[in-house]
């Protein structure tokens, strides 16, 4: 018998004594259960369903085993039932627990308040940036750690509230007080959606320029967005936190991070490397601080590679294919800057979810081109993958210039233009709205009998004021270690919910808004039959999208004319979805580090309470003090490339609404809705017949990836791909134990010195421009891809304009 357990690297001890006391029968009943559960999950590891299989066929056909086979039996059935079956999870999380370890200490709160107004400060600054730059809860980790360090210094003074003992410094810094204060401020620094893209459009004169967007307007408007989130979070923790097939790999690194700093380590050389995690995250961070200089600073080509444009660059249609900034992006090597390839998290991303996506957007990339060639929609006239929308004289859009008191004037339209997509946004949309149905056909199929049996408990709950524990179906480690705690009641999540709805009514009451009441209630019950399959594909793939496209589409038909509704409404819209999102992933974190879930509620709403005030003068500080900001030509970078998009968006389905737009400009957008529907079927009939060979393929994903288009492009996927095929394919089943320890301290790493490299490279050089002007500098920005000569395949006709004639558009 083996004295090493299968993918397991640590807690031996603990996980030997479940085996030893586990019965033949029990083992043979959890891995047949294990066989049914997980058939089709696409995170569990082939090898061990192959393994499990064949072991419980043995056991089936002899009456007597071997003890060879009965201890790998027992094994196996060990793992699943008492850790996990996934490798990713065994490799970073500790089946052991101490109860007795205090997590909400008043040094978590001080610690927390501080790097969340730091963190959502950093991120607020940096989100109109392309590439953005963030200060990843990865990073801010480092900082606590020796801040936790630092506060063990505290007396250690003692104090009762409400006959409760809290004490200053209960002792040393603690695995479960970094976890805590990471999760509350991860939730933080993630932005707030409205003071990224919101009040930026509505107060730039390039865009809105609408003056009475005050600070109050604006407190109402963030607050209700960021809060009204967490009243659907409660209602989605059956789904999505407890079921161990919510794996939620994005969450992995930050607990792999704080693993590696807090928890000692015994010494053991893994395929030939004994470097410990704390010091394989130093050296890597290191190098990734230092190198990050070359492709942002001293040699940006490496940045921005469109070598194959330097072959000729004056010819047009290499640099549609091929280029970086005006193409497709079709280029192997496109870059040698880890912020880009790293962009898609593809040392966290399954594999299969990274390969779907890539698919997806691969084939799009030929729909592009054809369209673009052969002048699909007038197409050719303008810049094949841009995200700012063009007149039909290929001029950026302005939309005060068909706008009467913030609504359309029939009369200024008919002199000025119609907004035109490029065919990259073409491509965007029309791929977002087959996603919608989908999904929903996609994941009811799938998942319909685990959602129907789920409703019916909640709605049991609700009627009974929640007697007996939320955990009760879960019989996982996780889900029985959490027993013990005070569960978070659905009624404090909807009181907030409720809160939330009230500032939203003053808000749009008390502002020029032109937005009613019943319009936020329709968005919120459009949430309310989306937000299931939405992260339920989150939580297995490591990818999510948003309800913005929709909510849009929605605003602009009940709304027609109304710009500033469209964009209000797409607010709480996709703001409701995401902090829905953010708050369940950080409550996965907590699942899994065994954090009492009140104290998550608590530490959330208080740190997301201060980053909306932070973003709020952040964003005002940006738009007085930042010159040229959101211009395409920005020297620092600051060019906004999601509230363009948001932009965009506003005039097409707000302004101008989704009928003249779906019956006038590009009809063809309304029949993706079926087709993303249609598209369903073939995969659920491949599905049911051929399971094994259509494990890895999900629509979801693959439609998914063809809506990552204007003004991102394949330059910034590919490196991914060749990352992930790296790291989660070769590494993962080759040297596995090696990917167990050093994998998410890898991904982790890497972004932490980016981060600090980042902020400093932008403070000390770019603020206040220290240019390298050199041939590796100035390269990228040489010839058509660089911005040069003729953008675009076709010359306007003579008369002037496209499409068709003043005073005729639809």
């Amino acid at each position: 018998m083996s004295s090493e357990l299968p993918g397991v690297s640590c807690d031996f001890k603990l996980v030997q004594d479940k085996i030893q006391a586990l019965s033949l029968q029990g083992a043979i009943e959890i891995l047949s259960s294990a066989i049914e559960y997980h058939r089709d999950d696409c995170n569990f590891p082939v090898s061990t369903m192959d393994k499990i299989k064949f072991l419980v066929q043995q056991a089936d056909k002899s009456q007597k085993l071997t003890a060879n086979v009965e201890y790998e039996l027992k094994v196996e059935a060990a793992i699943i039932k008492f850790y996990s079956p996934y490798p990713e999870v065994r490799s970073i999380i500790d089946i052991s627990d101490n109860s007795d370890c205090e997590c909400e200490t008043i040094r978590v709160y001080i610690l927390a308040i501080i790097w969340t107004i730091i963190g959502a400060g950093v991120q607020q600054f940096f989100s109109p940036r392309q590439p953005s730059i963030s200060l990843p809860s990865t990073v801010i980790q480092l900082f606590l750690y020796p801040c936790g360090r630092v506060l063990e210094l505290l007396p250690k003074w003692e104090f009762f509230v409400f006959s409760k003992r809290y004490s200053l410094n209960p002792g040393p810094w603690s695995f479960k007080e970094q976890m805590l204060c990471t999760i509350m401020i991860n939730v933080a620094i993630g932005g707030a959606y409205v003071a990224l893209y919101q009040i930026m459009v509505e107060k730039l004169d390039m865009f809105y320029g609408n003056k009475w967007a005050t600070t109050g307007y604006q407190v109402l408007l963030i607050y209700s967005t960021q809060f009204m989130g967490f009243g659907f979070a409660g209602i989605l923790r059956r789904w999505v936190i407890y079921p161990i097939k919510a794996v939620w790999p994005t969450v992995l690194p930050s607990i792999a991070l704080s693993q590696a700093l807090l928890k000692p380590e015994p010494p053991k050389i893994v395929h030939g490397w004994k470097i410990s995690r704390y010091w394989f995250f130093v050296v890597v961070c290191t190098i990734s601080f230092v190198y990050f200089w070359f492709p942002n600073y001293i040699f940006e080509a490496l940045c921005k590679f469109n070598w194959m444009t330097w072959i000729s660059p004056d010819n047009l249609k290499l640099a549609i294919i091929t280029g970086s900034t005006l193409g497709l992006g079709l280029n192997p090597f496109s870059t040698f800057d880890f912020n880009v390839a790293v962009r898609s998290n593809p040392l966290v991303t399954p594999f299969y979810s990274l390969v779907n996506q890539y698919c997806g957007s691969l084939i799009s990339a030929f729909i592009i081109l054809l369209m673009y060639f052969t002048n699909y929609k007038w197409t050719a006239y303008l810049p094949i993958n841009t995200n700012t929308l063009r007149t039909n004289r290929n001029e950026t859009f302005q939309v005060s210039q068909i706008l009467t008191n913030g609504l359309l004037d029939e009369k200024k339209y008919q002199n000025y233009s119609p907004p035109y997509y490029s065919a990259g946004d073409l491509m965007q949309y029309g791929a977002m709205f087959a996603l919608y149905p989908l999904t929903i056909i996609w994941i009811f199929c799938t998942e319909g009998q685990s959602i129907s049996s789920t409703l019916k408990e909640i709605w049991h709950d609700i009627r009974n004021h929640q007697k007996g524990s939320i955990y009760g179906k879960f019989d996982d480690h996780f889900s029985k270690a959490a027993f013990r705690f005070g569960e978070v009641s659905h009624w404090w999540f909807l009181t907030v919910m409720a809160i939330s709805f009230v500032l939203a009514i003053l808000c749009l009451t008390l502002y020029p808004t032109e937005t009613p009441v019943w319009g936020l209630v329709l968005i919120i019950l459009v949430n309310a039959a989306f937000l299931i399959p939405i992260t339920l594909t989150h939580a297995v793939s490591g990818w999510g999208f948003g309800l913005n496209v929709l909510c849009e589409l929605i605003s602009g038909y009940i709304f027609p004319g109304n710009g500033s509704a469209l964009m209000i409404l797409k607010a709480f819209g996709y703001n409701i979805d995401g902090q829905a999102e953010s708050y369940i992933s950080d409550q996965k974190i907590a699942h899994y580090a065994k954090i009492p879930p009140r104290a998550v509620f608590r530490g959330q709403m208080l740190t997301t309470f201060l980053q909306c005030f932070m973003s709020i003068a952040v964003v005002n500080w940006q738009i007085d003090n930042i010159d040229n900001l959101c211009d395409p030509r920005q020297s620092q970078r600051f060019t906004c490339p999601g509230p363009r998009t948001y932009y965009s968006a506003s005039v097409t389905w707000g302004v101008i609404g989704p009928k003249r737009m779906f019956q006038g400009l590009y009809p063809t957008l309304q029949w993706c809705f079926l087709i993303g529907a249609v598209t369903t079927i073939p995969f659920i009939i491949l599905r049911k017949y051929f399971p094994t060979k259509m494990r890895y393929v999900n629509p979801i994903l693959i439609v998914g990836g063809m809506s990552s288009w204007a003004p991102y492009n394949l330059s910034y996927q590919t490196p991914a791909l060749y990352l992930s095929v790296m790291f989660m394919y070769y590494v993962k089943s080759r040297y596995l134990a090696w990917w167990e320890k050093y994998n998410y301290v890898l991904s982790s790493a890497m972004n932490a010195g980016i981060a600090f490299s980042a902020i400093i490279i932008f403070f000390a050089v770019q603020y206040r421009v220290k240019y390298l002007p050199w041939w590796g500098n100035t390269v990228i920005n040489s010839g058509i891809d660089g911005g040069n000569g003729r953008q675009v395949l076709l010359d306007l006709p003579e008369i002037g304009y496209f499409g068709p004639a003043p005073g005729n558009y639809p």
